[in-house]
């Protein structure tokens, strides 16, 4: 099993959501898809990101930014970095995946591809109608269900969860309960715990 905790505000998510799952359909594990909110992290345990934002290495970010596009041009993915409007607030979109289910995927993909292809601001109720109804969603039915009190605390509590088994940003991913991995670039360790979790199942 997998585990994937993910919030649709970072790029390197984006990556991961893309690159994880035809690795998890080639080892025949079952991704379980775990909702977040990053922000929370952040303001939590993670502080540091935000000093980062603050007092930014030139050259560090201009790194970053090749880093990004070389691993986008690998995934075969269209990434703007950084959108018009960053960091953006992602809470509406991660209730909505949620509250969506099994369809979630479907979702967190079009909500993935509308703010970091398509440099549209999630946070904004028109953006969000604009994916339902590319889905085939009711917006009104969306907003209705992305406004109970059960969906915003198990958003909470996934994110209160992540924290408390060591993840501290997104994507943190778990193979089998324990063994934690973070980030798009852990893609290569994450075979390997596949393929030696395959091999001792032999």
């Amino acid at each position: 099993m997998i585990e994937f905790f993910f919030d649709c505000s970072s790029p390197w998510t984006y990556l991961a959501f893309h690159n994880i799952q035809p690795l998890a359909k080639e080892f025949g594990s079952e991704i379980i898809w775990r909702p977040i909110l990053v922000g929370g992290i952040f303001n939590t345990i993670n502080p540091s990101v935000y000093a980062s934002r603050e007092h930014p290495i030139a050259a560090k970010v201009a790194y970053q930014k090749k880093d990004m596009a070389d691993w986008a041009r690998s995934a075969g993915l269209s990434i703007k970095m950084r959108p018009t409007v960053f960091p953006v607030n992602s809470v509406k979109a991660m209730r909505g995946c949620i509250w969506l289910g099994k369809d979630m995927p479907t979702f967190a993909r079009a909500v993935f591809e509308s703010y970091w292809g398509g440099d549209k601001d999630i946070s904004q109720d028109v953006v969000l109608s604009e994916i339902c109804k590319g889905l085939g969603i009711d917006p009104a039915k969306f907003f209705a269900g992305i406004g109970e009190q059960a969906i915003k605390d198990q958003l909470k509590a996934n994110t209160d969860e992540v924290m408390a088994r060591g993840g501290f940003g997104s994507p943190t991913i778990f193979i089998d309960k324990a063994d934690m991995y973070f980030g798009n670039d852990r893609m290569p360790l994450i075979r390997e715990a596949l393929q030696r979790r395959t091999a001792s199942a032999a």
